[in-house]
């Protein structure tokens, strides 16, 4: 095997005596809870923590995290909140308090030790307080996706033993009302007026329950705040349940702490004492990869967060990023997929000389950028960028915005390629909630096209099983490294090796610089029948890139004779519904005229009915094939189906990635009819 791609760091066992005593004393100086294993499944269980020499850090709470941050960045701003017209701010001293008081009132409510707050809302100051005040009363913090059923509600609130849900409106309070909580306590709304008061459930409004912390002393809270330990259970984030129910992932105090602070510094976030990093919340805060982005990373290097609208993502939170002009933005690939087809349409509304001039210069961008000499770029491309590029860049809210991150799901390279065009490099992070967000990361100092970067500093990683390709299944190893599944002991064990490595379940290698490229999912791995291995992502990837009027596309073919591909066609979404709609996107519609094609609707096109788009489609599978490496990677059947794929539909995850067996399901006719005989 390669060495160059098999890196297996076993140096926490074998680190020296003197290093090793340096570690005892570290965690001698801890007051952790006794633990006798890397992991567990209780809610009030502890865990022994992953420390050597490469992440010797004093382990801390939350609450330490937070006391250390108001020290030093306390009059900074945190919060920035739209009301009406206005921008209402919260210091960091005043979040502080105000998480104090949430903890109080959740106290007089009756949060018991290690029982969960569920909080079902859009991000919002509310939002935050509520998470940081469950943590510092002895709770656990458990998001609930805004998109989920009320059978999933109920189930995580369930699953948690949560005694209080915090709702943001009518809307999500309906979805709890369902059914009876064993542990439920209360219900606390922060947004809109309570409609009545309900029946043997306390329901308070989010103004009544901060004046309920005035019932309880200051004294009270710090003994639950001092009996708080590192390597206890803090946060829960549970799985989207692709497959069966939704997996506990329980985070420790030290999971939170640590990767808040070493993560965010791989890429390049600046503590406040250097230069306030600025940053919008709009994504879902019950995916890890927003909480340890906005909310802890927020705290531990006085980051301001301002918050997007309830309805960013079908459309305005472009003018919350033109207002709050962050200097660093995340997104998942299909919101950078969404902006750059956005941008496509305006460019091709422009007029002649104005689109000749943005086409240029993006390719001298584009050129410039793909040679990654960025300190030494051409007169040529310093003109195109202050000329063009600069005022897209700030069209789009990104006029002070320094570093773009892409993560949560793998993203196509045409999207990279676009946004180099823009002179925005899109730095991906990769990992999973399991590792409490990211365990590899992109940034300024760390970056190659296509790769999800190095490991984070204190963080290791091995690839086991390797091919004669050098690709293996990526494992990961770190402070970082979750507790375990609450009360799920067997899926603990399925993804913790006999050592505490965790498994990813994710394909990849690593070139000699210590880069890592994710090839594929050892799940989403296609076996044909002839039993040949094929990951589908570089597959789909080619078709929309010859065919850009194509906007999903998913491969079929395990167990199966040979390869089929469903495809989806660009369209509009209804803005209020953010479902798909039957009308063709304007980058589909200058598809088909090129092609001399009059079609505006997908209903034009499907079932055979433009013979132009058919064989258009039919040519770009067919340039795909003459590029596969194998027969048996050749695509032999597709279908357009009538709708694009959404969250509505249940085809994408609450952000946005692609639920493969939920299509499997859905369109399960569709699928059988490629292969009947």
């Amino acid at each position: 095997i390669n060495s160059a791609f098999l890196f297996i760091d076993l140096s926490h066992y074998l680190f020296n005596a003197a290093e090793k005593k340096s570690i005892e004393e570290v965690l001698a100086g801890a007051e952790l809870a006794p633990a006798q294993s890397l992991w567990t499944t209780e809610a009030s269980g502890s865990v022994q923590l992953r420390m050597d020499e490469l992440c010797p850090e004093q382990p801390i709470t939350v609450h330490q995290m937070f006391t250390n941050s108001v020290q030093k960045y306390g009059k900074l701003t945190a919060l920035a909140s739209k009301k009406g017209n206005k921008w209402e701010k919260v210091t960091f001293s005043e979040y502080y308090h105000l998480s104090r008081m949430a903890a109080k009132g959740f106290l007089k409510l009756g949060l018991e030790r290690f029982h969960s707050v569920a909080i079902l809302g859009f991000n919002s100051a509310e939002w935050f307080i509520a998470a940081v005040g469950a943590v510092f009363a002895g709770g656990i913090m458990a998001g609930i996706y805004t998109t989920n059923s009320p059978d999933a509600c109920l189930y995580v609130a369930n699953d948690s033993r949560a005694n209080v849900i915090v709702v943001e409106n009518q809307k999500q309070l309906d979805k709890i009302l369902e059914d009876k909580l064993p542990h439920l306590k209360a219900i606390v709304q922060y947004s809109g007026s309570l409609k009545e008061k309900l029946p043997n459930l306390y329901s308070v409004s989010w103004e009544e329950f901060m004046g309920l912390g005035l019932e309880v002393s200051d004294q009270e809270l710090d003994e639950v705040i001092c009996s708080q330990k590192a390597n206890q259970c803090c946060v829960l984030i549970y799985t989207s349940g692709t497959t069966g129910s939704p997996k506990g992932v329980m985070l420790s105090h030290d999971n939170i702490t640590w990767t808040a602070h070493h993560a965010s510094r791989a890429g390049d976030m600046q503590p406040a004492e250097i230069s306030q990093e600025s940053l919008v919340s709009y994504l879902p805060l019950s995916h890890i990869a927003a909480q340890i982005y906005d909310l802890w990373t927020g705290i531990q290097w006085g980051e301001q967060v301002s918050f997007a609208q309830p309805d960013a993502l079908k459309g305005s939170l472009v003018d919350t990023l033109r207002e709050a002009t962050p200097t660093a933005h995340m997104g998942v690939p299909r919101v950078w997929e969404k902006i750059m087809e956005k941008i496509k349409e305006g460019i091709s509304q422009c007029g002649y000389m104005k689109r000749k001039l943005v086409t240029w210069a993006m390719s001298v961008s584009l050129e410039a950028n793909q040679r990654l000499t960025k300190d030494e770029k051409s007169f040529l491309f310093t003109l195109a960028d202050s000329l063009v590029l600069q005022k897209l860049r700030a069209e789009l809210g990104f006029s002070n915005c320094v570093k773009f991150f892409s993560g949560a799901a793998p993203i196509g390279s045409e999207t990279l390629q676009f946004f180099l065009g823009l002179n925005i490099r899109l730095y991906e992070a990769y990992g999973m909630s399991e590792s409490s967000g990211p365990h590899f990361m992109s940034g300024p100092k760390a970056y190659q096209f296509s790769s999800c970067g190095k490991v984070v500093p204190g963080c290791q990683y091995k690839l086991v099983n390797v091919d004669g390709d050098g690709i293996g299944e990526v494992c990961f190893w770190g402070r970082n490294v979750f507790m375990g599944f609450l009360n799920m002991e067997d899926k603990t064990k399925e993804a913790l090796d006999e050592d505490g490595w965790l498994r990813s379940g994710d394909l990849g290698r690593v070139d000699e610089d210590g880069f890592l490229y994710i090839t594929g999912r050892i799940k989403e791995l296609i076996i044909t029948a002839g039993g040949e291995n094929i990951p589908p992502l570089p597959i789909e990837d080619a078709v929309k890139q010859e065919l850009p009027i194509i906007s999903n596309a998913m491969l079929i073919g395990d167990k199966r004779k040979f390869l089929s591909i469903l495809l989806t066609l660009k369209c509009t979404i209804n803005p209020e519904t953010t479902e798909p709609t039957d009308i063709l996107s304007l980058e589909a519609v200058e598809f088909c005229q090129r092609l001399g094609s009059q079609s505006t609707k997908v209903s034009d096109i499907i079932g055979g009915k433009d013979k132009l788009v058919y064989q258009s489609i039919e040519e770009g599978i067919a340039r795909v094939n003459s590029k596969a490496t194998s027969n048996a990677q050749r695509i032999q059947k597709w279908i357009i189906l009538g709708k694009d794929f959404s969250i509505v539909g249940g085809e994408l995850g609450p952000t946005m990635k692609l639920r493969r067996p939920a299509v499997l399901q859905i369109y399960h006719s569709e699928i059988e009819s490629f292969y009947r005989e």
